[in-house]
């Protein structure tokens, strides 16, 4: 393996790291008072640790109490799933009531460059597309929603905000309507990861992305939303 890039008293006051892998890093003797760190998969790998402590399960527990609901995204019965996914999707109806009472505009203001408000709803209607669209009902990327934005992606022109809405409710829809009949047989069938075909998923494990992908990114609308008001005189 080559060599790791090493940083020996080197002064990093105020780097960026945006969509960088720093898996592994070893710090010591760093300064790091004021470091903002937001690591939507924390749960899902090794840990993170401060002086020794690993911190992921505080910090676990700590947005499970900011978001009431949140720490069943991982339920695996069917009336689990439909409860989980009955208060993530409430949680994005009181969120679009709140933003609706901000000033005209509000809902395409980027913070930090990141997604909007809008173009975050966009994101999760592609998210419904690919993990329950595409990897549980074989969808066709043609069968895709033409507003869905997909990881990464940029768009240079704001959609409408009211057919942004309209989609976000009819891909909640079929999450809803996927999961009033859905079994646990069901649930334990085999799928193909949709992003990488040779890794096999479970149908639960599909629905356990989208309802993470409901909590993360509703975290970021929030904090998103918060600074947008904190400007508003």
């Amino acid at each position: 393996m080559a060599d790791r890039e090493q940083f020996f008293e080197r002064d990093l006051r105020g780097a960026r790291f945006v969509e960088s892998d720093l898996s592994d890093v070893v710090m010591r003797g760093v300064e790091i008072a004021g470091m903002d760190i937001d690591a939507p998969w924390l749960d899902e790998g090794p840990g993170l640790r401060v002086n020794g402590v690993d911190v992921r399960p505080f910090v676990e527990e700590q947005l499970d109490h900011r978001f009431p609901g949140r720490s069943e995204r991982r339920a695996k019965s069917p009336a689990g799933l439909r409860v989980a996914w009955t208060t993530a999707d409430r949680a994005w109806d009181a969120a679009i009531e709140r933003v609706a009472a901000l000033p005209a505009g509000s809902v395409d203001v980027r913070i930090d460059d990141e997604w909007s408000f809008a173009e975050t709803l966009r994101h999760l209607v592609h998210a419904t597309d690919i993990w329950l669209g595409k990897a549980v009902l074989g969808f066709e990327e043609t069968d895709f929603h033409p507003l869905g934005l997909g990881y990464g992606s940029r768009v240079s022109e704001a959609a409408s905000y009211d057919d942004v809405l309209a989609a976000r409710a009819d891909r909640a829809a079929m999450v809803s309507d996927f999961l009033a009949t859905v079994t646990d047989e069901v649930l334990e069938e085999e799928r193909r990861n949709p992003h990488n075909p040779a890794e096999a998923e479970t149908v639960r494990s599909c629905l356990h992305v989208i309802l993470q992908e409901s909590w993360e990114h509703l975290r970021f609308a929030l904090r998103d939303l918060d600074a947008i008001e904190s400007r508003i005189v």
